[in-house]
């Protein structure tokens, strides 16, 4: 079947559209688990590297002969045993309960996160299938989805947004507004500056009031990012969205102590997840607002 055909079966059959669009969250969410989990300890034998090069000594490493960590080797073990990740025991989901939630060599219990981000990628990557359709914003509406997973768990687990995430992705909404698929060029641009801006200036005005810094610097191009995608008239949405939810969390986090009061809270997830509900439902949103202040 050529790839003509299949899109003209997929738009017959929408059951079969959001059934393909459910197991590819499953199989994208099971591949983001690695890069949560890696992506960071990537990051800082990097910073280990540049530092030994810099000082001009050489960090002795534990085993020469083992591959270096990527995304994809080596493979996935299990941290207790050491036992590998076979096959069949990486499913999505599936394997996580017949597993019952343990390792099968040693029995230890395996992390719940694993088949909740798992399910959580599908559904996301369902709702962004039938909000789209297809059409050309679909893919790069689910790439961006998935992206942000990433980058709001492990700024959750690290404080840290990785430029190699954030970057291309900011670059690629600029390239993409040159078509216009979710803004034109002018606005694009214009949204990437005042994003960056906007939340640099409330960091240096909060560190000349208190001393303190109170963001880091990857949230100025995390809302950069969608300044580039969605346009300059979404980041007030953003924004408020983002301040909302990470008051909302917060209080819940620290409630029911998974949070310690005091302890700094990322903002990059609740920008996450900002910018997702502005991508996915930001045009439905501007208008309940117009009708309901009257100025539609």
């Amino acid at each position: 079947m050529s790839g003509n055909q299949w899109i003209l079966v997929l738009q017959e059959s929408p059951w079969l559209l959001n059934g393909t669009a459910v197991l590819l969250g499953l199989i994208l969410g099971s591949f983001l688990n690695v890069v949560i989990l890696r992506l960071p300890r990537m990051m800082e034998a990097g910073w280990k590297r540049d530092c030994a090069e810099l000082s001009g000594t050489l960090e002795p490493t534990p085993d020469e002969s083992e591959p270096p960590l990527s995304l994809s080797s080596p493979a996935s073990t299990c941290p207790a045993c050491g036992h590998r990740i076979r096959a069949y025991e990486n499913i999505p989901i599936l394997s996580y309960l017949l597993l019952r939630g343990r390792c099968s060599a040693c029995r230890t219990p395996i992390s719940v996160r694993y088949p909740i981000v798992e399910g959580f990628t599908a559904i996301m990557t369902l709702v962004v299938v039938m909000q789209f359709g297809l059409s050309w914003q679909m893919p790069a509406a689910l790439l961006l989805t998935w992206a942000l997973i990433a980058l709001a768990l492990i700024d959750y687990d690290t404080q840290l947004l990785p430029d190699s995430l954030t970057l291309p992705l900011l670059w690629l909404g600029l390239v993409l507004s040159l078509f216009g698929l979710f803004t034109d060029s002018q606005t694009s641009i214009i949204g990437a500056v005042a994003g960056y801006l906007s939340l640099w200036t409330v960091f240096q005005l909060f560190r000349l009031i208190t001393g303190k810094e109170g963001m880091g610097y990857g949230d100025f191009k995390l809302l950069a990012l969608f300044g580039a995608w969605l346009g300059w008239p979404y980041l007030p949405q953003i924004i408020l969205l983002s301040a909302v939810t990470g008051a909302v969390l917060g209080v819940i986090l620290i409630a029911t102590g998974r949070h310690q009061s005091g302890k700094p809270l990322p903002f990059g997830p609740y920008l996450a997840a900002a910018g997702w509900i502005s991508l996915v439902w930001g045009e439905q949103i501007n208008d309940a607002y117009l009708r309901i202040s009257g100025l539609a």
